[in-house]
């Protein structure tokens, strides 16, 4: 390659401007900043986020940055996990999903942080918010298969993205944005364990962590701080040690190897990643979420309760519970530890759990997850019933469709079923303003009345006109 992948990236990043962006794309980061500011005032008491707020309010340090919601002020590095924390902890913010998975919104507070430190105008937030979204999103489709077949988590992915969100901001040269980008991409590799078997609070923090990270590690590249230029495509870098790459003369070395899954070969698709910046926007691809749930679980989900609604079925009158998927969910979403969840971050990606429950209850919401609900008998008497079927027709399918059957057999011995190809909050059915201020109200509810949760609205759609700082003091509860 004539010029290393972080410098094709890092030109890209420190040339946008504001007045590059398509009003269109201005309007879904309004969208997305939105969706994930509800998503934060819905975890403004659970047990995670909490914790690590109380670590740093007793670390204390200089008031550079707003938390979300509680207003307190602290450095903008600490900020930044506890804000992404937030976004993250209900596993209710949005979604892409191509070779891999992610959430670039776990990337907005890294923008608001460092915007607020440097005393940024929002215009500047929002470009570093495209950014964000842009190359998360296409640090999706870069491995074939993903890392996540190759038994990584996509944290892997954000610590390439989020130095350069805070870069931006801190108006780092192109030489300091490749050093950022290095010395982040170093080493914040995670492997899959977060989002496999039992779960625990790290499923929602290591992203989060990821974040935080190229915060500092921008701040580092602004001091003077140097990181390696071709952590991608360089010996032992992230193509390298991850397989199917030819460091040496770099260039695709496809290698067959066993995944997660199945027998493939694993490469690399460069201009996946860098071709063709600028053209269009990722973020117009990105998906929301209806459910706070595991992303694989929404089609499934959709699908089983059309099925109940229809034909106005009983808990109590069912056999069985068959869910056509593809192979991954089985592996991920019905694996034993998901039949028997004991925490709300298990709960949340058991595909059983989250069955039985939209069947016993007719809906999904936060409440769902609640110690309370976990311990309910109903579920318990569903969810044996429960089983996952992999299809090798819907795993062709997948990602450009997320094929669902859900077939529902009575003790009378009827059958219903219900198919489905994406859920909604997908592109192809976006959520609606309707649907968006239905999920921030049920969100932010507990927090505020009425009055503030429009005018917390009316600043978001309206965030050009403020200063980062005006802005997160804005959404103080």
């Amino acid at each position: 390659m004539q010029k290393s992948i972080s410098r094709t990236i890092a030109e890209f990043a420190v040339n946008l401007k504001y007045e590059d962006l398509p009003e269109k794309v201005i309007y879904e980061v309004k969208r997305y900043l939105y969706d994930s500011i509800g998503c934060a005032y819905g975890a403004y008491k659970t047990k995670d986020v909490n914790i690590v707020r109380d670590i740093y309010k007793e670390i204390g340090g200089k008031e550079e940055a707003t938390l979300i919601g509680f207003g307190d002020k602290m450095p903008a590095v600490n900020a930044t996990l506890v804000n992404s924390l937030a976004i993250r902890a209900l596993d209710f913010n949005d979604i892409y999903w191509k070779e891999d998975p992610s959430h670039p919104s776990d990337l907005i507070p890294a923008a608001l942080a460092t915007g607020e430190l440097v005393g940024a105008s929002m215009k500047d937030v929002i470009v570093a918010i495209v950014l964000a979204y842009e190359f998360e999103q296409r640090l999706c489709e870069f491995a074939v298969p993903g890392i996540r077949e190759r038994k990584w988590h996509h944290a892997t992915l954000t610590q390439f993205v989020s130095p350069i969100v805070a870069g931006k901001l801190l108006g780092l040269t192109v030489d300091q944005m490749v050093n950022a980008i290095g010395i982040n991409g170093s080493h914040n590799h995670t492997i899959g364990c977060p989002t496999a078997g039992k779960l625990t609070m790290m499923k929602n923090t290591v992203d989060p962590m990821a974040v935080q990270s190229g915060v500092f590690a921008a701040l580092m590249a602004q001091k003077g701080y140097t990181g390696t230029e071709k952590v991608f495509e360089g010996k032992e870098g992230f193509m390298d040690t991850f397989l199917g790459w030819n460091a040496e003369e770099e260039k695709p070395d496809p290698i067959e190897m066993k995944g997660r899954q199945s027998l493939g070969k694993w490469t690399w698709d460069v201009d996946k990643l860098i071709g063709n910046l600028g053209q269009n926007f990722k973020i117009l691809e990105c998906s929301m979420k209806a459910f706070p749930t595991e992303a694989l679980t929404h089609t499934h989900i959709t699908a089983t309760l059309k099925v109940v609604t229809k034909n106005d079925i009983d808990y109590k009158d069912i056999e069985e519970i068959k869910i056509t998927t593809i192979a991954r969910a089985v592996d991920i979403l019905f694996d034993p530890h998901k039949y028997r969840p004991e925490s709300r971050e298990t709960a949340d990606h058991s595909l059983p759990y989250c069955i039985a429950a939209a069947v016993v209850d007719r809906k999904i919401t936060t409440e769902t997850f609640s110690e309370e609900k976990l311990k309910d008998p109903r579920i318990w008497e569903v969810i044996d019933k429960i089983k996952g079927e992999a299809s090798e027709e819907f795993e062709k399918m997948f990602p450009a469709k997320q094929p669902s059957r859900a077939t529902i057999k009575t003790k009378d011995g009827k059958v219903y079923s219900e198919y489905l190809e994406y859920p909604k909050g997908d592109p192809r059915e976006p959520m609606t303003m309707e649907d968006l201020d239905n999920k921030f109200k049920a969100l932010a509810s507990g927090l505020m009345n009425e009055n503030k949760q429009n005018e917390i609205k009316n600043v978001i759609f309206n965030a050009e006109n403020f200063s980062a700082k005006e802005f997160m003091e804005k959404l103080i509860v």
